[in-house]
């Protein structure tokens, strides 16, 4: 069934896999390319320390709705956050980088799918979605880190 835990953590692995299949194929020349030219202008591998640290941001969060909190202070400063998750990320490689997305999305989908169907209703703020849902937040996990991907596939496409 459809944003049954058991669906939404099988949705997370197939993604899971789908993204480090991908990353695995750039070289290490295609991991130094500019993605995003603004802020502190993020290259591949960058975006994939963002995506790292996406994984252990979001379980936090959800344990934290899941327990009764509120999630994200209303003030969260989302783009400082990634900024400083991503540079404390800076000093590994991208083989150490994919390795902890392996694990750390294998371990939410644990995660998810060990829930009750009345634990993905619960709500909860989202630094980007607001007040949603614990299923929603799941979903953008993985369909956050495919927007990233198709950055980085246009990135990939231009010319230099």
């Amino acid at each position: 069934m459809a944003d049954s835990p058991a669906w939404l953590a099988e949705r997370m692995r197939s993604e899971g896999e789908r993204t480090t299949a991908f990353f695995r194929e750039l070289s290490p020349e295609q991991l130094e390319l500019i993605v995003y030219s603004e802020g502190s202008c993020w290259k591949v591998r960058q975006v994939l320390a963002h995506c790292v640290s996406t994984e252990t941001g979001i379980r936090l969060l959800v344990e934290n709705i899941r327990a009764g909190g509120s999630g994200s202070p209303e003030d969260f400063r989302l783009d400082e956050y990634n900024e400083r998750r991503v540079q404390k990320l800076e000093g590994l490689t991208a083989a150490e980088l994919l390795g902890q997305f392996a694990e750390l999305r294998e371990a939410n989908a644990r995660l998810v799918g060990e829930m009750e169907m009345d634990d993905l209703k619960i709500q909860g703020r989202h630094p980007f979605l607001g007040v949603a849902p614990i299923a929603e937040i799941i979903k953008m996990l993985y369909r956050h880190v495919q927007i990233h991907m198709r950055e980085i596939r246009k990135a990939l496409a231009e010319p230099v």
